[in-house]
Order: C-alpha cells, then structure tokens, then sequence
C-alpha cells in the first residue's frame, strides 16, 4: 500500500511516497524551503506543490510541528502564530484538492518507529524523544498512540526542557557532546519520574551523535537512537493517513 507523506519543518517542508507494507520511501524525497513567514495559505501551497511534483491525486498524510486535535491546530510554538486554531485539515484539502490529515510531527515519527523501527514488538510504556530545535515527544502503550504528548515543555532545573536540553540549546551555549549528554540525561530523568517508561527512544539530529554521549545518560530506563532517523517523519505522516485511529499495535 502506497501514501504520500508530507513532513513540515521550520526550515523546510519534505515528502516522499511510502511502502506502507514495508515501512520504506519509494521515491527520493522531496524538499522545498518553508516560505517566511510561514502562514496557512503559504504552507499549504508548498504541499500542493510537493503533492503534484509527485503527480499524487489520493490523500496525504502531514505531520505538523504543533498539537493538532481533529484537525485544528491548537498551539505555535516553533511555528507562525497565524496557525492557532486554524481548522488546517480543511484548509490544505481546499488547497492542495486532495483530502488531507493533520498530525503533530512527534507523534508521526514516532508511530514510524513503533510501527517499524526501534519500538516494534515493545510492550509497555515507550516513548520517542525527538532531540532539535525544541523538545518533541511521543508517547505510546502497548502500540498505542496517546496523542499530543508535550513533554518537551516540562521543567527541568526551573527551565522549560526544550531551553535547558534540546540541541538548538546545546548549539547556542557551545556545549560538548558529553556535557550536554549530562544535561539531557537530567532531562530524561524527570520522564523518568512521570511516566514510568520502558523504553526511551531517541531522535531528530542529535540521534546521529549518540555514541557521543551515550555513556552519559545515567537513566534507569533503557534508551536506543531511532532506526529510521530523517525518514520517520514522512514515514509516520504517510502512516497516519492509513489510521485514523491510530493503533500501530498490530
């Protein structure tokens, strides 16, 4: 079964069509620069472009940086402020003249890496840890998506996570691999102290440097990099199309 995914990034916004039996892109992707400042009407327009690049006339699957509740879109945190509360599943369906779905980008890379990647067959309480400009989560049990997780924005040492831990952080203040893995591992403690996890997967950019630091993350809780890296996101999106419901637990 083929989707078209469609992931979109401050920087950037990418889509590929994907094998959904095999969990696989069956095209190059292809990237097109986030228009600034990045309204509704802009984005969606880059997404019709993407979608007829692709020739591609059925749904599209598009995992967004935002939470996005039955297709509106609730908070702008790395994105333009225009978005809030605009009903974005209707809006890119007008635009692009495909029927679209909206999900958080998180939660796409993640049902790509429960589905296919590192938390495939993992019981329990898992959760996907998206390491780049902020903090994106993802939490699932026993394969089942639990939507709009923010934890990103808990506190750690009396700072919003995503302004102590993330790798934009880590960037700014010019910290080495291994003093920034102490910092994130504070960081994956007090998720730790939330929600119990049993498995802790880790991705976004940073996931690639995780030999790095990975002997300083002092966490009960086993933690792996991601296995589908830069790919989830159009993986999962594309995923999401297929289920609504989202239960990847099968």
């Amino acid at each position: 079964m083929k989707k078209l995914g469609i992931d979109v990034g401050g920087s950037g916004i990418k889509g590929a069509i994907v094998d959904l039996d095999k969990g696989e892109l069956i095209t190059e992707r292809f990237r097109i620069e986030t228009p600034q400042p990045a309204t509704p009407k802009a984005v969606a327009e880059i997404v019709k472009e993407i979608a007829d690049h692709f020739k591609w006339k059925e749904e599209i699957g598009i995992g967004f940086p935002a939470v996005v509740q039955q297709g509106v879109v609730h908070t702008a945190s790395n994105i333009d402020d225009s978005w809030i509360e605009v009903e974005a599943d209707i809006l890119f369906s007008d635009i692009t003249g495909r029927e679209c779905h909206l999900i958080n980008d998180a939660d796409a890379a993640g049902l790509a890496e429960i589905k296919y990647g590192k938390g495939n067959q993992q019981s329990g309480t898992v959760v996907l840890v998206t390491i780049g400009t902020g903090l994106g989560t993802a939490l699932f049990r026993d394969g089942k998506l639990v939507p709009n997780m923010e934890l990103g924005h808990i506190k750690v040492k009396k700072k919003t996570a995503e302004h102590y831990a993330s790798d934009a952080v880590r960037k700014a203040e010019g910290l080495k691999w291994k003093k920034w893995g102490k910092r994130f591992s504070k960081y994956l403690k007090r998720l730790e102290e939330l929600i119990w996890p049993d498995l802790i997967i880790l991705g976004g950019g940073a996931s690639k440097k995780f030999h790095k630091y990975e002997k300083k993350l002092k966490n009960k809780t086993t933690v792996v990099p991601a296995e589908l890296l830069n790919e989830a996101g159009i993986i999962g999106a594309a995923l999401a199309v297929e289920s609504q419901n989202i239960d990847v637990s099968k």
